[in-house]
């Protein structure tokens, strides 16, 4: 090694360790350095969603759609995913039902590529409606055309309720997500978008043969709150604390790792992916080795801060997270 090379990071090690004290312990892994060497390109395994393989267990997580910023957005998420091996679902394609104008902003089967899962999404209360005017054709239609593996279905009441142009939904979402799966030829994913969801919905959700569960979990993006930011003083402070109600990632693990074992063999549903409020690869990592289901875990907001503008802001976000997760799979087991 380079000798001036060498006294410069011993400088750079005097200068830094006193800022570098330790302040706090995350406590919930056991770190074992003796175990094994650094990193290795098969350091994370390989986690298979919609029969297909993916290099992280990182999914994108549904964000927008029909602006411009949005297909810039979307289009650097559609080639971080094919860079890193990573799977993506839509923002909402409510849009693009009945018109193509914004198409564009969703059409990323061309740079995701074929090897990938893509999943489109619609909103529990446009299900409700297509299902009772009996044209499900359309979404067959959408997924075709996105070139996509399934749909996403969001449910989202508390959000539509306190939207001041919210839709209605006028059944119990379970009810509807079974039509839909009599009649569907297309994977069917479910989430929630903000608030998660607790063990009596998770316990009927797993009991149904869709693709994954994705938590959208209390400690994110709250879109109730969002909705509420939309509306007068007096509305946002009376209704406020209603927004404050859902379930923690965590939590959430705990609920399903209880209903499929209770559920046994009635568990159909085999695939997590537990988003909301997961700030870092360690909490992606912690939950799902912590989950008994298979998982992986996704993030919204941490990707759309950094895929706003020039794509080698998002890459090195999608580098670092990586590494991260290399570092985990190495090195730490949880409690």
């Amino acid at each position: 090694m380079d000798t001036q090379q060498t006294s410069e990071r011993k400088k750079d090690h005097i200068e830094l360790a006193l800022i570098s004290q330790t302040l706090q312990n995350d406590t919930r892994f056991y770190y074992e350095p003796f175990l094994a060497s650094h990193p290795h390109n098969n350091a994370i395994p390989v986690s298979n969603i919609a029969g297909k393989q993916c290099s992280l267990p990182l999914w994108v997580s549904s964000m927008t759609g029909g602006t411009q910023q949005a297909g810039i957005i979307n289009r650097n998420l559609a080639k971080a995913c094919n860079e890193f091996g990573m799977g993506i679902g839509l923002g909402s394609c409510r849009i693009i039902l009945d018109s193509d104008t914004y198409f564009d902003d969703f059409n990323i089967r061309p740079i995701l590529g074929n090897d990938l899962p893509l999943f489109a999404n619609l909103g529990i209360a446009q299900i409700e409606e297509i299902l009772e005017s009996k044209q499900t054709h359309k979404i067959e239609e959408l997924v075709k055309k996105l070139q996509a593996d399934g749909l996403i279905v969001h449910v989202n009441p508390l959000q539509e309720w306190l939207q001041p142009e919210g839709d209605i939904i006028k059944n119990p979402p379970i009810d509807t997500i079974k039509r839909l799966l009599d009649i569907a030829n297309y994977k069917i994913m479910v989430k929630e978008v903000g608030q998660g969801f607790g063990p009596q919905s998770l316990m009927e959700l797993i009991q149904l043969p869709i693709e994954a569960i994705e938590f959208g979990a209390f400690g994110g993006t709250n879109f109730a709150t969002l909705e509420l930011h939309r509306q007068n003083e007096l509305t946002k402070e009376l209704l406020q604390p209603i927004t404050y109600i859902g379930h923690t990632a965590s939590e959430m693990v705990d609920f399903a790792n209880q209903a499929v074992q209770e559920l046994g063999a009635k568990a159909l549903c085999k695939q997590l992916i537990i988003s909301g409020g997961i700030k870092s690869y360690l909490d992606g990592y912690y939950l799902m080795k912590k989950s008994k289901m298979n998982a992986i875990y996704a993030q919204a907001s941490g990707f759309l801060k950094h895929a706003t503008s020039e794509y080698e802001e998002l890459q090195t976000y999608c580098q670092l997270q990586k590494k991260g997760l290399e570092t985990c799979y190495q090195y730490l087991k949880i409690k």
